[in-house]
């Protein structure tokens, strides 16, 4: 492969991705009817309904994801093409999913060699992260800005490899503080402003500046889209993630075409993968889903069994028996639990539940990754109808993060 003098690999163009060109407008066309016309399958929820409707329409489907073993469970919940092949076999339609999210990779660039000291500090998960998103970044040709950058580790890294001064925009003092201090040690060019993102006197910090954001939560990411366009930076460079956090009220939609429409709770399901969970933290999530479905069970005994969510636990309450747990959680969202409970056949119910849910669950979770897809595109079509040209791809393996989709857009 042919380097640059300083061991950069040249692209071709400003960027460039492996194997095919997403037509951002065309597949939110697509990805929009497909979602519109089966929410009635990914939207009902498991968890607050034992039976949506439809295992009515459905039954057959109903019949074996209910009779999944654990194993068979697993393996669906890794291999979304082996679950939609399944769900294919019950509902021809799904068969086209997979062609519908599939997106190429961002080409890469060769980063320079910064040395065995450089991610000092950094967990080896993260700098995975940053390392994989800046080698797809592509050309930089402009000062950088950093949005939410913390202490400014891909900020860092992207000073050291294209030799641009950066500016890291962070709300947290403290992490400002530290990153001006890693960034005065790396020897490189990067400032660090003090502002919240989501605030007006942030704006002023896109103009003229390639901007990055990884993992720039909901309204963070979306408020950069918006000031890029606003001030008409030359680059921009996203990887979004938690596409519910800061959102009032349901998601508006970029695209006045757009036929769907979600809600948190909708949004929150396409980020509900996780591939960093260890057996620990798997075994407590079974056994709060377990537990907080026997509390409904007895909640629901106790009136007039209506869905009520519950907010989130103190998670010493799991280290309690199961009784324990459902009296705290009863104190606090004053419930009057049944006088004379079966603790040990209440706690089975609450199991059986969670196992039903579970695998029923494999339906909606079949959806999340078109639902990420369909709130890329719409902020690539936004970035699109307003001058700037766009690619999508994937900028690592989702064994290093679920959410490794990369918005790269340039002003023409």
């Amino acid at each position: 492969m042919c380097k640059c003098r300083d061991g950069r690999t040249p692209l071709s163009g400003p960027f460039a991705l492996k194997a095919f060109k997403m037509n951002p407008a065309q597949s939110f066309r697509q990805l929009d009817t497909f979602l519109a016309d089966h929410a009635w399958l990914w939207r009902p929820q498991p968890f607050k309904q034992a039976r949506p409707d439809w295992c009515v329409r459905l039954p057959g489907l109903c019949e074996r994801l209910l009779s999944l073993s654990d194993a068979e469970l697993a393996r669906l919940t890794e291999n979304s093409a082996a679950l939609n092949a399944l769900l294919a076999e019950h509902l021809p339609a799904m068969a086209g999913m997979d062609e519908l999210c599939r997106l190429p990779e961002h080409h890469t660039t060769t980063l320079v060699d910064l040395g065995p000291h450089f991610a000092n500090g950094i967990p080896g998960r993260k700098w995975r992260q940053v390392t994989a998103f800046a080698a797809a970044l592509g050309t930089v040709r402009a000062p950088l800005l950093e949005w939410c950058g913390g202490k400014g580790h891909l900020g860092r890294l992207l000073a050291a490899q294209w030799r641009q001064p950066v500016l890291t925009l962070e709300h947290d003092a403290a992490l400002c503080e530290e990153g001006a201090k890693l960034a005065q040690r790396a020897r490189v060019v990067q400032g660090f402003r003090l502002d919240d993102a989501l605030a007006a006197s942030a704006a002023d910090t896109v103009a003229a500046r390639h901007a990055v954001a990884l993992h720039a939560c909901g309204e963070l990411h979306r408020t950069l889209v918006r000031e890029a366009v606003a001030q008409r930076a030359p680059a921009l460079d996203i990887a979004p993630c938690c596409y519910h956090l800061l959102l009032e009220g349901d998601y508006r939609p970029f695209s006045t075409t757009a036929r769907l429409q979600l809600s948190r709770d909708d949004l929150r399901l396409a980020v509900t993968e996780s591939v960093t969970a260890v057996g620990r933290e798997l075994r407590l999530r079974d056994r709060e889903m377990a537990w907080k479905l026997g509390f409904n069970l007895l909640r629901d005994a106790a009136d007039d069994g209506e869905y009520r969510p519950i907010r989130p636990i103190d998670k010493e309450w799991l280290k309690r028996d199961f009784a324990g747990f459902c009296r705290a959680l009863a104190a606090r969202e004053g419930v009057v639990l049944p006088p004379d409970v079966a603790w040990d056949e209440a706690e089975q119910a609450g199991w059986r539940r969670q196992r039903e849910t579970m695998r029923l669950s494999l339906v909606r979770h079949a959806f999340r990754r078109a639902i990420e897809l369909w709130l890329v595109l719409d902020l690539s079509c936004f970035l699109e109808a307003n001058g700037y040209a766009v690619r999508i791809g994937t900028f690592c393996a989702r064994e290093v993060t679920p959410r490794n989709i990369l918005i790269s857009a340039r002003l023409d």
